[in-house]
């Protein structure tokens, strides 16, 4: 299966048999970004984390990363692109029960359930498209057995003129499209039991940035995941206009008081801990 290099920027179609000669001694932090396709930053961060804390040191005394260093690296990067956080990543990496053949094996059967996923969502897209040349549209009766009966139609145009020319609003409407009656009024009635667990949450003082509260967080970024692809940028900018847009604010605090603000919060807390800037978060 070919997989767009943006999406996996570690993944290399041929093995690079100098990259692997130069694996053999010693790497900067910056060699390792250049041979795994990840920012400087984000080694910086698992480093502080202690996701993968190299043990070697340079002449100068910086860090230095060996060979067993950047297989962690790759296992971390398979698991990240598996959905996993980083706390379960660390968990599973650092578990002294568990062999490192069958955490490779693990994620080799993951993958393989993951293809398979695609390769179901690349059929549907095929539906997608010859209904589209049929010219159908989502109704408003879909959109309400996904978002609920409090989604205005007006809502949706304000969207589409906002977002109807984006890879995201594309997706959407693809698996929008494809998804069965019972389909969306499940995914509804999830999107209704998670907001009701962030409300208790939010009640019972869980705090932004404690694993409970990142684990809502990630919870909420599956559920917008099941319409479009969400990065950890784009759920801070979600988050934002929860707080910024009055019709949004009003949804979230009326399941409980300042609810939007204390969700943004959470949002912000977990995605820091994926190496975003909440202050800097763009859609993409």
């Amino acid at each position: 299966m070919n997989v767009p290099e943006s999406m996996t920027p570690w993944l290399r179609g041929q093995t690079d048999e100098a990259a692997l000669e130069q694996v053999s001694q010693e790497l900067t932090v910056g060699d390792v970004a250049s041979l795994v396709g990840v920012s400087v930053r984000t080694l910086h961060h698992w480093d502080a984390a202690g996701l993968v804390q190299p043990r070697g040191r340079t002449p100068g005394g910086y860090r230095a990363y060996s060979a067993v260093d950047v297989g962690r690296i790759h296992r971390v990067l398979v698991y990240q692109e598996l959905g996993f956080a980083l706390t379960k990543i660390a968990a599973l990496l650092d578990d002294p029960t568990v062999d490192e053949t069958e955490q490779l094996q693990q994620q080799r059967r993951l993958l393989e359930e993951r293809i398979t996923r695609l390769r179901q969502m690349a059929d549907a897209v095929d539906q997608v498209l010859a209904s589209r040349t049929a010219g159908a549209t989502l109704t408003a009766q879909q959109q309400a057995e996904i978002f609920g009966q409090g989604w205005r139609e007006d809502w949706a145009e304000e969207a589409r003129e906002r977002w109807g020319d984006s890879d995201e609003w594309a997706q959407f409407e693809r698996n929008a499209a494809v998804s069965s009656e019972d389909g969306r009024r499940r995914m509804q009635a999830d999107g209704d039991a998670l907001y009701s667990e962030l409300a208790a949450a939010k009640r019972s003082g869980v705090a932004p940035g404690s694993d409970e509260a990142n684990d809502l967080a990630e919870q909420h970024r599956e559920m917008i995941g099941q319409l479009f692809a969400c990065t950890h940028s784009m759920q801070v900018c979600l988050g934002q206009r929860y707080v910024q847009d009055a019709r949004f604010s009003a949804y979230f605090d009326a399941r409980e008081p300042e609810l939007s603000s204390w969700l943004s919060e959470v949002i912000d807390a977990n995605a820091l801990r994926h190496g975003v800037d909440p202050a800097n978060a763009r859609w993409e």
